[in-house]
This record gives structure tokens, sequence and C-alpha cells, in this order.
């Protein structure tokens, strides 16, 4: 097998993993995850979204949490490494975003989201895909003017669960586009669980001959039929070297419903068992990456402690197999 040596990988539990729970997490549960995720070695976490909370509570803390950990005592050591990202998807997100860089707490990067299919699009977004590139582009030069650099995301390469297959051509297309309007940075995102392993290893072949090289590419898959770490190997046959999963592979379409309140989320869920949902385990995929002899810059047994302690404040078992069979041992006992 081919593959790199060495990988970059962001933790995104607090945002994406976080929005998909039906109860609220508590605040300081959340700054705690991300002091330790930076403790851990992560260079890149996602904090929050800073769109209306009202229909995903869960984000009502945003402003709150960027304070938190621009102030707090244990990370400030390693802070200035780390890139803090926010997910804006529309306008008054990216206002929200620039006025707290301005007031000195704010996000380093800012998320923007895409679908290849416009029925999904429209629903995350409301906003059809020629209005929505407008609008990102323009709300891309006042990010950038405010020194925020920006990520792209092309969602819904491999299938869409509102409309089924789509084309992954159109993805690398949208991949061109984020670039050419100025993003720093584009994921590719299977939001679903859609992507199988020998279609991944396509379309990022695919991606590397377009682009040529893997830096401003970040692979994002979901395990909701199981396949996430096999997309992941799949991935870094390719070439690809970034990649972003959750604690506990939990996350995915934000909650309809929060501590006990029905809220809007975005609408009714895509899966019929909302607790299958989720992204690729972080836990899991370092402990093989690590096996596999790819330098991952972690601390990978910190990354278990995290990950058994994210089950406590989910108050549930999550989707992480490492946390408790934990890591193979690097020497035999008992042998000369």
């Amino acid at each position: 097998m081919n593959y790199p040596k060495k990988v970059t990988i962001g933790d995104i539990t607090v945002r994406d993993g976080f929005q998909h729970e039906e109860q609220f997490i508590p605040t300081a549960a959340k700054l705690w995850m991300l002091e330790q995720l930076i403790l851990a070695g992560f260079k890149h976490v996602e904090v929050s979204n800073f769109g209306n909370p009202t229909g995903m509570p869960q984000f009502k803390d945003c402003d709150a949490l960027f304070k938190g950990i621009r102030n707090s005592k244990k990370v400030k050591h390693l802070i200035n490494d780390v890139k803090l990202t926010a997910i804006t998807i529309r306008e008054k997100a990216v206002e929200r975003a620039i006025q707290a860089k301005l007031e000195g707490y704010g996000p380093d990067r800012i998320l923007f989201m895409v679908s290849t299919s416009e029925s999904h699009h429209l629903k995350n977004s409301g906003l059809s895909l020629k209005d929505y590139w407008k609008m990102a582009e323009e709300q891309i030069v006042k990010a950038h003017d405010a020194g925020i650099k920006v990520n792209g995301t092309v969602s819904t390469i491999w299938g869409c669960p509102i409309e089924g297959p789509t084309d992954m051509n159109k993805a690398i297309e949208f991949a061109q586009r984020w670039i050419d309007i100025g993003a720093n940075d584009v994921e590719h995102a299977d939001h679903d669980g859609s992507a199988s392993p020998d279609r991944v290893y396509r379309y990022y072949s695919m991606l590397l001959d377009h682009f040529g090289k893997p830096d401003k590419h970040i692979v994002h898959f979901h395990t909701t039929r199981g396949w996430g770490l096999a997309n992941v190997l799949a991935a870094l046959q390719a070439g690809m070297t970034n990649y972003e999963s959750s604690m506990g592979g939990i996350g995915g379409q934000p909650a309809n419903f929060v501590s006990g309140v029905p809220v809007a989320g975005t609408g009714a869920y895509y899966y019929k068992d909302p607790n299958l949902a989720g992204l690729v385990s972080t836990e899991d995929m370092v402990v093989m990456m690590d096996e596999m002899g790819i330098e991952t810059n972690l601390n990978i047994d910190k990354v278990l402690e995290i990950g058994n302690m994210v089950e406590r404040i989910a108050g549930r078992r999550l989707r992480s197999e490492s946390i408790k069979s934990g890591r193979i041992p690097k020497t035999l006992t008992g042998r000369n």
C-alpha cells in the first residue's frame, strides 16, 4: 500500500459533534473539550456556529466559547498556533464573526458550505446555489479584510439524502470555484454516509489529478453505514493528507429536539435512527494511523482519555472502539 507518512487531523467535536446532541451540552464542558483537544496537539478545532441559535440552540453559547478559549490560561502557550473555526452559513453569521474578530476574540477561520445537490443546499442554506455563490464571493472579501481565513465546503459529493446519486465531477468543479473566489481551503464532505471506498478513492484521485497536491483540501467522512475508516484508508491510498473527525464518532445534522424542546434544526432528520448518525471517530482513526506508522503529531493516549470523558459528557456509550480496547502494544512482553 502507498499512503502518506504524515497527516494533519482537525477535531470538530464541539461544533459538528455536539450539534446533533438532543441535550444541551454545558458551555463549561465544551470549553473543557476545546482545551483538552488543544493540549492533545490538535492545531485545528471547530468551536461553534455564529448562525441564529433560535433553531439550533446548541450554539447559543458561541460568543462565550470563543471568549473562553481565547482567555484560557490552560492553553495560553499554545493558542497562537491553533486555528479556531466557526461556521457561518449566511451573511448575518459572517457579520457576527467579523464583529467578534474586531473585538479580539473571534475566529481565525470561517466556513461556508455548498451542496452539489440543489435541494440539499436549499434546505441547509435557504438560498439557491446561484444566489449562494454570489453571497459567498461577497462575504469572502469581507472576511479577508477582517483577517479571517475562509473554508469552502463541498457536500453531497457521493450522494444526497434527498435526491440520491450525484455526479462527482460536479464536486471537482465546485472545489475549483471555491479556490477561484478566494477560499483558503476546501472541505470535501460525505455528510450522510453515502460514500463507498471505491468511489472515495476515485474521487480523491480525480481531485489530486486536478489540483496537483492535497495541502488545501480536507477529508470529511460520516460513518452512518459503518464505512468511515474504510473510506479514510481509501483517501490515504489516494494521497490525501488532511482529515477531520469527531470524538466518539458523534455528529451530523443539527438536532431538531434539544433538552426537551422541539426546535427547527434543519428540519426532519435524513436518517431513520439519529443515534446511528455520526462522523468518523477521532480516537479510532488516530490509533489506526499510528499503527500504520503515520505521524499525526497528536498525544494519542490523551486522545483516548478525552474520548472516555466525552462519553460521560454525552451520557451514553459512543462509537469509538479504541477508548475501550486501547492501543496495540509496541513490544511483546516475555520475549527477548
